[in-house]
């Protein structure tokens, strides 16, 4: 079973901008999706963006569409999720997770496999 790590979190003021990265080995041996998604405290996960495997095709929420940009490093073994113009409502836990399906979703119910996540925290 693939094993995801996710890191780059921490605390960024209004505005600020954070990459966060997940490494997920033998990432282009498998034809999966990467997506990555958050919880805030107290919601419900949702749904950030996600990436094909050939890395030529993303999807993003409407929340996050236009600051933040996904992409794949295929020689590292990881993803990424440049994050700018960053919101007090950005703040949650995020997470990276594949999916064994052939083009990008954001529906979270195909998504088998996920890492332990990484804290980002919008505040001044």
């Amino acid at each position: 079973q693939v094993q995801l790590v996710e890191s780059g979190g921490g605390l960024v003021p209004p505005g600020g901008s954070l990459t966060l990265s997940c490494v997920a080995p033998r990432l282009t041996q498998n034809e999966y999706i990467i997506g990555w998604f958050r919880q805030a405290s107290g919601k419900e996960r949702e749904a950030v963006a996600s990436i094909s495997n050939a890395g030529d095709g993303a999807v993003y929420s409407d929340s996050v569409k236009g600051r933040f940009t996904i992409s794949r490093d295929d020689v590292k073994n990881t993803v990424f999720l440049q994050m700018n113009s960053l919101k007090p409502d950005d703040t949650a836990v995020y997470y990276c997770a594949t999916a064994p399906v052939p083009v990008p979703s954001l529906r979270d119910l195909w998504y088998e496999t996920w890492g332990r996540g990484t804290q980002v925290t919008v505040s001044s």
